[in-house]
């Protein structure tokens, strides 16, 4: 099968190319990053995909399946580029699968699209509400973006959509959200809250990536490995020491004194879990993960030695 992967120089993007490459699939990448070692017969072509090179290359390529992975989060791009890239990037995305023939699509959403907050339910559904639109105003460009994947269901009947909710991933590549938010010595929580962390394998998450393109499936999946932890378990498990902080400071202190430089939404989320029932993906596809919580904290520590 012809795959093309929005967003294939990314830390997932590069370990599912990988794997569909070893199936036998023919690999194409659109992505504004270059990936100079690829592996051969993997090309990547380097262009944005809301702009008319990208559009060439599903023209000129007419691939069969698409995975569509170029999405970025609040940690790495500011809000107004976020928006285009996020929404527009995929309403893009959608537009040429429709044109250009495609039959399978599978769209790489986060979570975190549930929110966090102490009204909701612990083990969210998929289909449970966009809280993070209202608790973490900064999330809203990705939740746009999902909504706009899930339209695609009957929008484009002729394209088998997937969207997939991926949770936090965790790795050797040491990449992602959750990684930036370990990246130092100590990390901080907020005083008086320990909140479960949902995470998996970086490898089981490009397994479920692949799982679900493979599979005669189409619908919204929550995709999720291990049990989840305490927060506090998670950062003493890869190496790190918690330091709690009171959360008036720790709400002044964002970007200071050491602390990283979050929004003032994912405070939510140190307070509150984010975490999703699984179930419907295992019992759609059979997937199981490779990696414990155990194994996947510890590579990332480790590899923090090499």
């Amino acid at each position: 099968m012809k795959v093309l992967i929005t967003g294939i120089s990314g830390k997932i993007g590069r370990l599912v190319a990988t794997i569909l490459h070893g199936h036998g699939h023919e690999i194409i990448g659109v992505d504004r990053r270059d990936w100079p070692d690829a592996p051969p017969g993997v090309t990547v072509h380097q262009a944005d995909i809301r702009k008319r090179a990208a559009a060439e290359v599903f023209r000129s390529t007419r691939p069969e399946a698409v995975i569509h992975m170029a999405t970025v989060s609040h940690i790495t791009t500011k809000s107004a580029d976020r928006y285009r890239i996020n929404l527009h990037g995929t309403r893009a995305v959608f537009d040429h699968c429709h044109e250009y023939g495609a039959r399978r699509m599978v769209f790489v959403g986060r979570h975190t699209y549930y929110g966090a907050s102490p009204e909701t339910s612990l083990y969210h559904k998929e289909d449970a509400p966009p809280m993070a639109v209202t608790t973490f105003p900064e999330l809203s460009d990705l939740v746009a973006a999902d909504l706009y994947a899930c339209t695609g269901l009957w929008r484009f009947p002729d394209l088998g959509s997937v969207v997939l909710r991926v949770c936090y991933t965790l790795g050797p590549a040491r990449q992602g959200t959750l990684a930036a938010f370990l990246r130092g010595p100590r990390v901080p929580i907020i005083l008086g809250f320990d909140p479960l962390f949902q995470f998996m394998h970086e490898l089981d998450a490009a397994k479920a990536i692949v799982t679900a393109l493979e599979s005669d499936i189409r619908g919204v999946f929550n995709v999720a490995g291990p049990n989840p932890v305490p927060l506090s378990l998670l950062i003493r498990e890869t190496g790190r020491s918690p330091l709690p902080v009171p959360e008036l400071l720790f709400r002044f202190s964002l970007g200071r004194f050491g602390l990283p430089r979050l929004p003032r939404g994912a405070i939510e989320h140190l307070k509150h879990p984010v975490v999703v029932d699984k179930s419907a993906f295992y019992r759609a596809t059979g997937f199981t993960h490779d990696y414990d919580e155990d194994a996947t904290m510890h590579a990332f520590r480790d590899s923090a030695d090499e």
